[in-house]
């Protein structure tokens, strides 16, 4: 009986000790002191949700040195969660890589030029938000000084100004076909912040800094600071921390200097230190999104190397 109780005594002792420690922060990663919410520790591997839900962030002309070297918090994040080392854009200039993100193709479009040109290349092709409201799936894009919903045109026009928000950027107000839907959910960013927070960000999101903060027109370093506060309550938010939510964190194009390859992070609670070697493109993310919401990927995603696999996902 002794023997029992000198056990039973260590195990209370134990579990006492066990709740102080556990004191130490809460589950949200606060430190005790106050200081700022950590983003949740990652575990490459570790039982989560499965992901339902995607959210796309995209900078502008560089690669992926120069991304890792000049935007040290989204290096941090990519260090801590996960990274592409030989993740290859498609072409060059901007605008036809975020159609083929969106809609699996370039569409034979070599430039930039605004739907009122470009959008009859696109005819009347789906892009992957269109795909996710016809699964009865949510999609949004959050374009940045953007001046009313679907805008066409940059803004403001160069006949006025130097252009804050760039259409080119914005791939969804090159589908015609989706026009009604574009009209109802391409907004600016003025619900972002609040959907984050509250967990309801859509289950295909894509996020569009404008032409000072995707470091198009302004440096990386501003690029940097922009993504660390609209990331803040996304990472803090349920979505991510218990799995459901993928971010995902890449440039257009690179510098027209190198081979095209960009730095894309992918930020997910299961992933560790997770550097990916093996060669993905734009398509990949094209397909990865489509298998997310449980639909055929568009065109080229359909055959694109698996990121999802790559990740671990």
């Amino acid at each position: 009986m002794r023997s029992c109780s000198r056990h039973t005594k260590a195990l209370i002792a134990a579990c006492l000790t066990m709740g102080v420690l556990a004191g130490c922060s809460d589950e949200a990663g606060t430190p005790v002191d106050g200081g700022p919410p950590r983003p949740p520790a990652s575990q490459d591997g570790a039982v989560s949700a499965p992901v339902t839900k995607v959210l796309v962030v995209i900078e502008e002309n560089h690669t992926l040195d120069q991304m890792h070297a000049g935007m040290p918090y989204l290096a941090s994040l990519a260090d801590q969660y996960g990274y592409a080392t030989h993740w290859r854009a498609r072409a060059h200039p901007s605008e036809p890589n975020y159609l083929a993100i969106v809609g699996g193709s370039t569409f034979g479009v070599t430039d930039d030029a605004t739907p009122s040109v470009n959008a009859r290349r696109v005819g009347q092709a789906q892009s992957i938000f269109g795909q996710a409201l016809a699964a009865g799936k949510s999609a949004h894009t959050y374009a940045e000084s953007m001046p009313e919903n679907c805008h066409q045109w940059d803004h403001p026009e160069k006949s006025v100004g130097k252009p804050s928000y760039a259409a080119r950027h914005n791939p969804w107000v090159y589908f015609t076909a989706e026009r009604a839907q574009c009209l109802e959910d391409d907004t600016d960013l003025s619900t972002f912040a609040a959907d984050a927070a509250s967990d309801t960000l859509p289950d295909i999101g894509l996020l569009i800094p404008d032409l000072t903060h995707d470091a198009h027109d302004a440096s990386l370093t501003e690029a940097d600071a922009w993504l660390e506060r609209q990331l803040a309550p996304v990472l803090a938010g349920d979505d991510f921390r218990s799995g459901r939510l993928a971010v995902v964190v890449t440039a257009d194009e690179d510098d027209r200097l190198q081979d095209n390859t960009v730095l894309t992070a992918v930020l997910h609670v299961g992933l560790t230190h997770k550097v990916v070697d093996t060669p993905l493109t734009h398509y990949s993310l094209t397909r990865f999104m489509a298998e997310v919401i449980g639909v055929e990927p568009l065109g080229e995603g359909r055959g694109a190397p698996d990121m999802r696999a790559a990740f671990g996902l």
